[in-house]
């Protein structure tokens, strides 16, 4: 009688187990642009962990790196639907649904990293997240996006004339194209994973970006000219949507808060010693940098682009703040 209780009670047991792991959260979905062992890569998997640990398994995370999903385009968009629960953008995209972040998305504005952190870090950078998450995007930490130049495959660029007449591949960014524009050149949108491709088949001349990802990607193999001009220091955001955010508990907010705080202070580590080191392994495969002492030229170039902004009363006073304190 006990044996046939004791086997009665387990299998009951196992009955009523089974509706609590039927109801086990499927895993989110991540999303980034960028292949393993880049910076940003790695700080996603660091703030996977945390969230995963922190709390207690209830929220599971799958990454989606290299863009596999879809461009960033195709996935700011699937992440406002619900789609993708987490990602990493730069701000381009970001600019173009929230027009006060257009200020951080202006050419030759921000000296270095450090000074444009200054700004995020703080009460600006509260600010705009608000922004954001009224748009669907809630920031969890401002990634650093490198300083971006040009770099071209047909020919050396030393200066500014020499950027006239090509054709530049460029992000689907307003402030991005109409950067291109003002310097002479043609602005060729075309996604990013098609770059490489844009080169050797002809359809482009030069493209813009930061070092580490013109090392990862391999474009320098097809474009060994770089202009080191700088012409944008911008930051990304690790943001999670606004459909996944409204149905976490607080407890599991601060959790994900602090996991997207870590993993930027991270990232921005690993971010500066991943430029020193393209920019020796890019000295060793050939590429000829050509850097710039004077930007006068090219910032008189940018003016009726700052006119446009600094007319738009969404943009005007941070971008106010940001010029008066350089």
């Amino acid at each position: 009688m006990r044996k046939r209780f004791w086997a009665a009670f387990a299998s009951a047991l196992v009955v009523m187990a089974a509706p609590a792991a039927a109801q086990t959260a499927a895993p989110l979905r991540a999303w980034n642009t960028h292949p393993d062992g880049y910076p940003v890569t790695e700080a996603m998997k660091s703030f996977i962990a945390e969230v995963e640990s922190g709390t207690q398994g209830r929220y599971t995370i799958k990454l989606f790196s290299d863009a596999v999903l879809g461009d960033q385009s195709k996935a700011v968009q699937m992440l406002k639907a619900g789609e993708i629960d987490v990602a990493e953008f730069n701000l381009g995209p970001l600019a173009e649904a929230v027009h006060a972040l257009q200020a951080f998305n202006l050419p030759f504005l921000f000296s270095d990293a450090s000074h444009m952190f200054r700004y995020l870090d703080g009460a600006m950078g509260d600010r705009l997240a608000e922004k954001l998450k009224a748009s669907g995007y809630v920031v969890l930490g401002w990634y650093n996006g490198g300083a971006r130049s040009f770099y071209c495959a047909n020919k050396p660029i030393a200066r500014r004339e020499d950027l006239a007449g090509q054709r530049i591949r460029v992000q689907q960014v307003d402030t991005h194209i109409e950067m291109v524009k003002l310097l002479g050149a043609t602005p060729v949108v075309v996604p990013y994973r098609e770059v490489l491709d844009g080169f050797r088949n002809g359809t482009i001349d030069c493209a813009e970006g930061n070092l580490v990802s013109y090392e990862s990607t391999g474009h320098y193999k097809v474009a060994k000219y770089m202009l080191l001009d700088q012409h944008m220091i911008s930051p990304e955001a690790l943001v999670v949507s606004t459909k996944l955010w409204d149905r976490l508990k607080p407890e599991d907010r601060q959790v994900f808060i602090k996991a997207g705080k870590n993993s930027a202070v991270l990232m921005r580590g690993l971010w500066e010693k991943r430029v020193l080191a393209a920019r020796s392994a890019l000295g060793k495969e050939g590429v000829q940098f050509a850097p710039v002492s004077d930007f006068s030229p090219y910032v008189r170039r940018m003016a009726p682009l700052y006119k446009k902004y600094t007319d738009n009363p969404e943009v005007r006073g941070d971008l106010l703040t940001i010029i008066s304190n350089q």
